[in-house]
């Protein structure tokens, strides 16, 4: 197999938007905050919270405002930056013409994706978890400071069997098995067609060598690809388990793509650790997850828009009504459950991201959907173990954690809906200690 390590890294510095890294205060203490940390049901008194660097270092009424900028919280709410787990950084950053277009380039594709990095981040959203594409360079122009942008934990090119999921090939490529040639949606670093436990393997340490903090694959029908009908299982359990095998070495995991249950047995049975939807399980396969520790990372997601295409739609369709329900279902059965939007090829809808979450309310009560979004995330990214980008504690606002922060105006577990507006109502963010946006 050949690698694309020559072209994706043309991604970088050149074609990505470039700026000043943020940079953090000595110190900074949010004063007279009502905090929510990110476990509780209910807010705490007020107080203050101080961050020093990238860290937060103290917490009480009486921490010391000495020597530190002094942000007045006037009694608003303090509650940990947002984590989206289900995030395409590229595919959402552009429609699908846009990206079958002859004329996209790795450098049209890297400034698309910076630009949509930077509005993510001013949404609250401080920490991804990219679930397949070519994200490596973007990544490292953000953590050089070149990009504003979240944290991303990479997957890299998600694996797919010839006719999967993730094969994205146009009618006129062939098989690299037959042809010698890579398709050009694996030149681009969005997918790897590889067949076989020796592909499989050689595809998952390629991805492991750029940087990957999980492996994803598909292993079942999607409802945005040409060749697989939804109903369809993808590889075989030898083919899934040279996967789990690689990554289990470099002390990861391996997370799939799976709407239904067979797919997800096959995948819980090779050792996989993580599915990514499951909108369409029964509830013998939830009760088999809740028994084995599996994660179930799921999301709500958009019903219709006006660019898809009515045989998008119609693919879609069983996904979208049995979605109404699997959250309690989930829930019930005791899942580990995680929420991730997957906005796809339309970036208009990017600016709904965490209205995403005001979904979720028929089965959780703020607090808990508060706490699906930062504290339950947290736990899902650090399942990469020694593989995550980050150290330190995410997903909270206690002493010792990373200082990845919001102040919101108001009180969302009295009013939810203050998260579906960040533009208005998150007055500071901060993500590693410094100031993303400032207080007014």
């Amino acid at each position: 197999m050949k690698s694309t390590g020559k072209l994706a890294s043309s991604l970088v510095l050149g074609a990505v938007l470039a700026g000043a890294p943020a940079a953090a205060q000595d110190a900074i203490v949010f004063q007279g905050v009502r905090v929510f940390d990110g476990v509780g049901p209910a807010l705490s008194e007020p107080t203050n919270v101080r961050v020093s660097g990238n860290r937060i270092e103290a917490i009480g009424p009486t921490v010391s405002t000495e020597g530190a900028r002094v942000i007045d919280g006037r009694g608003r709410t303090l509650m940990p930056g947002l984590i989206d787990v289900h995030v395409h950084m590229t595919f959402s950053a552009m429609d699908m013409a846009t990206l079958q277009s002859p004329e996209l380039t790795p450098e049209s594709a890297g400034r698309a994706a910076a630009v949509g990095a930077e509005q993510m981040l001013l949404r609250g959203v401080t920490s991804v978890r990219d679930m397949g594409g070519p994200v490596f360079p973007l990544k490292a122009a953000i953590d050089a400071g070149k990009v504003k942008g979240p944290r991303i934990w990479p997957s890299g090119a998600h694996l797919s069997q010839t006719s999967g999921h993730g094969d994205l090939r146009a009618p006129h490529e062939g098989p690299r098995r037959f042809t010698g040639k890579l398709s050009r949606a694996e030149q681009l670093g969005a997918t790897w067609i590889v067949d076989g436990r020796d592909d499989v393997l050689t595809a998952t340490r390629e991805n492991l060598r750029f940087g990957a903090s999980q492996i994803k694959i598909m292993a079942g029908g999607g409802t945005s690809s040409d060749y697989d009908p939804l109903d369809v299982t993808q590889y075989t359990l030898d083919e899934m388990r040279a996967a789990v095998e690689a990554a289990d070495d470099w002390n990861t995991y391996v997370t799939v793509h799976a709407y239904h249950a067979r797919s997800v047995r096959r995948a819980i049975e090779a050792g996989v650790k993580c599915i990514e939807h499951g909108q369409l399980l029964d509830d013998e396969t939830l009760a088999l997850m809740a028994e084995k520790g599996v994660w179930l990372s799921l999301q709500m997601l958009q019903e219709d828009s006006e660019t898809m295409a009515p045989s998008r739609r119609a693919k879609r369709k069983p996904v979208i009504d049995a979605q109404q329900h699997v959250w309690a279902r989930a829930k019930a059965a005791g899942v580990k459950l995680a929420w991730g939007t997957d906005i796809l090829f339309d970036p208009a809808v990017n600016k709904e991201q965490t209205a995403y979450l005001l979904r979720l309310r028929p089965w959780f009560t703020p607090a808990e959907i508060l706490k699906l979004a930062t504290h339950d995330n947290a736990q899902l990214l650090a399942l990469s173990g020694p593989r995550s980008p980050y150290q330190g504690e995410l997903g909270v606002v206690r002493e010792g954690a990373l200082a990845d922060l919001i102040l919101v105006d108001g009180d969302p577990l009295a009013n939810l809906e203050l998260v579906a507006d960040p533009t208005r109502n998150f007055v500071v963010i901060m993500k590693d200690g410094a100031l993303i946006k400032e207080p007014k």
